[in-house]
């Protein structure tokens, strides 16, 4: 046997000989900095200030994003055109009146249902409270002023149709008293519509403003009994919880 075969077998007894413990080798260390040390005392420390911030934004995002999202815009735009469309009507019907009603005869429609004949108002709608223009007209303007402050939070369809019933007509009646004779806040309304009768002995005359107060106004009514608001909520009750007593339910 030849010098390099034994030295051969020498190395191969030697390797076989040691435990296996011995031959793999011991993972590496590596060196974790404790809370003694400085830099990982202020890491320590800065860390949770870091996600307390953070959650703090995500939290006011979401609840800022969540209340705006859920308001919907409001309904001026309803309210505007509607108004804006009865004073239009108002006026323009009134102006026909005063150029072809005034001075002639009482017109006849649908049978003597309805008649077209024109009268001077110093009242309110269908002829109340006459002498009292100058009173009438500053309700006219707190109905205006009040409805123009709410209509910021105004956000039902309903409710917009409504005030603006009774804010075109509420004007157009107000611009007659500011404007037609005998003067400023005492001006007559023009009213020229009759029904069963040509003179208003059945049922006062009134006009195109008279009768968008009266729908606005009901409208408005009804709305409040359901318990509609108009911001767009609505109130309802909680049902009556119930107690049994001796096999029978009957409310708190």
């Amino acid at each position: 046997m030849s010098d390099e075969s034994k030295a051969a077998e020498k190395l191969s007894g030697d390797v076989a000989d040691k435990p296996v413990e011995a031959q793999v080798s011991e993972p590496e260390t590596v060196a974790v900095p404790t809370l003694d040390e400085p830099g990982a005392e202020k890491k320590s420390e800065e860390e949770p200030e870091e996600s307390e911030a953070k959650s703090e934004d995500d939290d006011e995002f979401s609840i800022s994003g969540s209340i705006s999202g859920s308001l919907p815009e409001p309904k001026t735009k309803i309210l505007a055109l509607l108004a804006g469309g009865v004073l239009a009507l108002d006026v323009l019907t009134k102006v026909v009146s005063v150029a072809f009603l005034e001075g002639a005869d009482p017109i006849k429609l649908f049978g003597g249902v309805l008649y077209l004949t024109f009268v001077r108002n110093p009242g309110a709608a269908f002829g109340l409270a006459e002498g009292q223009t100058w009173i009438l007209a500053l309700i006219a303007l707190g109905v205006a002023g009040f409805i123009f402050w709410i209509s910021r939070n105004l956000r039902s369809e309903r409710w917009a149709v409504g005030l603006g019933l009774v804010l075109g007509g509420a004007v157009g009646n107000l611009a007659d008293r500011l404007f037609r004779e005998p003067g400023p806040m005492r001006g007559h309304v023009v009213d020229f519509l009759s029904l069963f009768d040509p003179y208003g002995q059945v049922w006062p005359v009134f006009n195109v403003a008279d009768m968008a107060i009266v729908g606005g106004g009901a409208t408005i009514i009804i709305l409040a009994l359901l318990q509609h608001d108009y911001d767009g909520t609505v109130h309802k009750e909680d049902p009556v919880p119930l107690v049994e007593t001796d096999g029978l339910a009957e409310p708190k």
